[in-house]
């Protein structure tokens, strides 16, 4: 028994190690991380912007000294639980339908996202499809030294608030990664709706 034991963790390791070697030699990762490159670099220097300039414009927007399309691409719901006032929304996904809804190519585009890895394609993508004057939210460097992210974690990092529809305006004091906390793990509670990236929860029969 002891020496099946040993043969079967033997294994499991083996498989393990190349489960892992696999992971870090995908071609298709390096593959997409090529193609990012080159999409980002289809943007412009100096249209890269960061959270202090996208606060300033969304400012201006708020006052009506500027008539800048603040774009928000991530998912419907990330978009429902919170956003910036005033921001449009475009599901990164549905990018192609933006040349429908915004005919000017000299029109002021701001994308943003969660980060900055969504922005960077549909910012990219804008300039082939012919716009001239979009602005890509991408992350930056604080006077200490700190990397402050661009999207709306970065803007949650900077205190700036956001508005629900529900509940007006909020601040995010601590932006969570998926996993670290009971809300996305379904604590000792069930849902009767699966709610954000909690789809396991409205299944869950407490004991």
């Amino acid at each position: 028994m002891k020496k099946f034991v040993v043969i079967f963790m033997a294994v499991a390791f083996v498989a393990m190690t190349a489960m892992v070697a696999f992971a870090a030699d995908n071609p298709l990762k390096a593959g997409e991380k090529a193609f990012h490159s080159e999409v980002v670099s289809w943007i412009p220097k100096d249209k890269h912007v960061t959270i202090v300039q996208l606060h300033a414009k969304w400012q201006e927007v708020l006052a009506g000294k500027s008539k800048a399309i603040l774009l928000d691409v991530r998912t419907h719901p990330e978009f429902d639980a919170f956003h910036i006032e005033g921001s449009s929304h475009i599901h990164a996904g549905h990018m192609y339908t933006i040349p429908g809804k915004i005919k000017d190519p000299n029109a002021e585009i701001w994308v943003y996202c969660r980060t900055q890895h969504r922005a960077s394609y549909v910012a990219g993508m804008l300039y082939k499809y012919g716009y001239k004057n979009v602005y890509y939210v991408d992350k930056m460097k604080t006077k200490d030294g700190a990397t402050v992210t661009g999207g709306v974690v970065g803007w949650a990092a900077m205190g700036y608030p956001f508005v629900n529809y529900f509940y007006g305006q909020m601040k995010i004091t601590q932006y969570m990664k998926q996993g670290s906390w009971s809300e996305r793990n379904c604590g000792n509670y069930i849902r009767e709706f699966s709610g954000q990236r909690g789809e396991k929860c409205g299944l869950k029969v407490l004991k």
